[in-house]
């Protein structure tokens, strides 16, 4: 099954290399330096971290939307052109072909994160753009997961989009909903500790990316390694919770 589902991901990497992905990230980079430069020019003071802040969250969304524009758009295609069917034809479990194309999505991942990252360490200590570099493909590869996952479940490119882009506002959103609910429980209102309790029960569920990719690394430091493992940690166990959950819907359909 390793020797099938390694071919299932060099393809995958190979359709999406040939789709002219290199001319996309080329143009984001130039739209993000030349965005970030005017309107750090334009910042009274500390201009340098204005640019660098404005630089590394227009690539961190940019990279975002195309990692799951991509895994979203390929696997709706290939259902709809009935690819799955044949490939699932051959003598290959369904669990190869998902392990295989979650790891083709995880090598096209390391493009854009090595690419934007290499252009931020022009802008920040080595050490700050490492970690910053490392963190967003720790954020792509669960992005790319749960991609994946929403596919095998609505089989719709509106639907899984809406539902990976709700998934990624909420879980970097997560930490301020967090301290909006809590501000509010100090006056014994039933229905707000509600609210909180239901908030906090939501955060439980979902992986803090707002603590990945982090502005401040590149802006002002104080990144280390030690601030990298937990995200690694959380990056490990999300994958395989998406993963598991991704080969329970495509085991459980009639194909």
């Amino acid at each position: 099954m390793f020797r099938q589902a390694s071919t299932i991901a060099y393809y995958t990497l190979l359709e999406a290399l040939r789709n002219r992905l290199m001319w996309l990230l080329g143009l984001i980079l130039v739209a993000g330096i030349g965005i970030s430069g005017f309107l750090g020019e334009l910042a009274v003071t500390e201009s340098a971290q204005v640019q660098v802040a404005l630089l590394a969250a227009f690539f961190r969304l940019a990279a975002v939307f195309l990692v799951a524009t991509f895994v979203v758009t390929s696997l709706v295609r290939e259902f709809n052109d009935k690819g799955l069917e044949l490939v699932l034809a051959l003598p290959l479990p369904r669990a190869g072909y998902v392990l295989g194309k979650l790891a083709g999505f995880a090598a096209l991942a390391v493009v854009p994160a090595l690419l934007f990252g290499a252009l931020t360490a022009f802008f920040a200590p080595p050490l700050q753009a490492t970690l910053w570099t490392v963190s967003l493909l720790a954020e792509l590869w669960i992005v790319a997961a749960f991609s994946l996952l929403c596919v095998l479940t609505f089989n719709q490119i509106m639907a899984a989009l809406s539902a990976v882009m709700a998934f990624y506002l909420l879980a970097r959103s997560i930490a301020a909903l967090q301290l909006i609910g809590q501000g509010g429980i100090s006056s014994d209102s039933l229905s707000q500790k509600v609210v909180a309790g239901v908030i906090n029960a939501i955060a439980l569920m979902l992986p803090r990316l707002d603590q990945f990719t982090r502005t401040e690394w590149l802006a002002y430091g104080g990144g280390g390694w030690a601030t990298l493992a937990p995200l690694l940690v959380q990056t490990a166990l999300y994958m395989t919770l998406l993963t598991g959950a991704g080969l329970f819907d495509l085991y459980r359909k009639n194909l």
